[in-house]
């Protein structure tokens, strides 16, 4: 039998770290999406403090798989 998924792309963002930005993304997408399979990482980007240089916030794009309903 053959399977068919939907994929979607979200961008969760985060003040702690790239691996929460994407928890972030994956959270809010369950509020909606049901049946997720499985997601692949893709970029990970930040916002920077031009004043000290350093991170002040977390980017990870997120694309979401999950099965089509019939």
């Amino acid at each position: 039998m053959a399977r068919i998924a939907n994929i979607i792309e979200v961008v969760g963002s985060s003040d702690k770290s790239w691996q929460d930005a994407a928890l972030v993304a994956l959270d809010e997408a369950k509020k909606t999406i049901h049946g997720i399979t499985g997601l692949e990482i893709g970029d990970l980007t930040a916002k920077v403090d031009p004043n000290s240089g350093n991170i002040t916030e977390y980017h990870t794009a997120v694309k979401i798989a999950f099965g089509v309903e019939h």
